[in-house]
């Protein structure tokens, strides 16, 4: 098997390996793998940062009512802007 097949082949198991729900086996399999790949080592740094920048995230993440209208104006999507914040 080529290096990128076997790539290929573990990012399906990428989620549960970040979450430590993967078997152990395969996880000593991605950890070998990654030892050698800097492409792989950079998928799972940047899935488990965007992992840990999600859980620190405020319960809130609404923005208030003037900076989201600026944004939607800026972005031209004031049709959206009838929508209730976090529905957009």
């Amino acid at each position: 098997m080529t290096p990128h097949q076997n790539c290929h082949n573990l990012l399906s198991s990428l989620s549960e390996f970040v979450d430590g729900d993967l078997d152990p086996l395969l996880c000593d399999e991605i950890e070998r793998h990654m030892a050698d790949c800097e492409n792989c080592q950079i998928v799972i740094n940047t899935l488990k940062k965007t992992v840990e920048l999600y859980h620190q995230t405020t319960e809130d993440p609404s923005l208030p009512s003037d900076i989201r209208t600026r944004l939607f104006q800026e972005l031209n999507l004031e049709e959206f802007l009838d929508e209730p914040a976090g529905d957009p």
